[in-house]
């Protein structure tokens, strides 16, 4: 798959069953439909505000930022804000095929989804451990 911000080839990323899509340039990560909340139900975090179906149903953020075309269908992707303090804006395909996450936010959302829940410090740190520094912006 294609990058959508730096059109470099990405590599596949296989983590208990799910693969995504990360691009080793600029950090980026495609999630296919499904494969954000599966991800976050498998660390036991609630996935029900995330499901592709509700982000593609927020409004399209008027942003100064460059709206990227999906890597599947090639339709541009309406920006949305996702999560609290602070919103994270992200990528939605307009037919539903997924998700794209610049470097970094992948992280700040399961953190805000640990924190979220609840989660005790055993949890939140199985949580960052399954992310590992794969998904945290290289700074």
């Amino acid at each position: 798959m294609i990058c959508p911000t730096c059109h470099e080839v990405m590599i596949v990323v296989e983590q208990d069953k799910i693969e995504l899509d990360h691009c080793t340039k600029c950090f980026g990560v495609w999630f296919d439909s499904g494969e954000l909340e599966l991800m976050l139900e498998r660390m036991g975090l609630d996935s029900s505000a995330l499901s592709l179906a509700k982000i593609a149903d927020l409004p399209d953020v008027k942003t100064a930022e460059k709206k990227w075309h999906c890597p599947i269908c090639g339709k541009k992707m309406k920006k949305a804000h996702i999560g609290r303090e602070p919103e994270v804006l992200i990528d939605v395909c307009p037919r539903g095929d997924g998700l794209w996450f610049d470097g970094g936010e992948v992280y700040q959302i399961i953190e805000q989804c640990a924190q979220k829940s609840g989660a005790g410090l055993d949890s939140e740190d199985r949580v960052l451990a399954f992310l590992g520094d794969t998904f945290k912006a290289e700074g």
